[in-house]
């Protein structure tokens, strides 16, 4: 099993930055790609970014890319996504997740967090 917490969500301006991290524990040396999702209300998941661990190649969905960064720490066995320029329609729950492949749809992601909530004001 692998367990993942989520924190660093909260209130911001439109406009301002937050930074997320996902702490793992568990049974990670089989966790190849790390990702980050969102759900706004009323709206379906969707893809934000990920990473994989091994070779920390990232992807990016067209909605956050040049505003999100996504990173990861070994040491820490924690994945960070700093969020700058964040736009009210960047409002919404964020989940960390673990896979064993690389994908940037939720279906192959095994593990999953709590979410945080991220709420930006305009």
């Amino acid at each position: 099993q692998v367990q993942l917490v989520e924190s660093g969500g909260g209130l911001v301006q439109a406009g301002g930055s937050l930074r997320l991290s996902c702490a793992m524990s568990g049974r990670t040396f089989n966790t190849y790609f790390m990702g980050w999702f969102r759900r706004a209300p009323g709206k379906e998941r969707e893809f934000a970014a990920a990473i994989d661990w091994i070779s920390s190649s990232t992807r990016y969905a067209d909605s956050v890319k040049g505003r999100f960064t996504i990173s990861r720490d070994n040491n820490k066995n924690t994945v960070y996504l700093q969020m700058n320029s964040l736009k009210p329609e960047d409002t919404a729950v964020y989940y960390c997740a673990a896979s064993r492949g690389a994908a940037v749809v939720p279906g192959p992601y095994d593990y999953w967090g709590q979410g945080t909530q991220v709420t930006v004001s305009s």
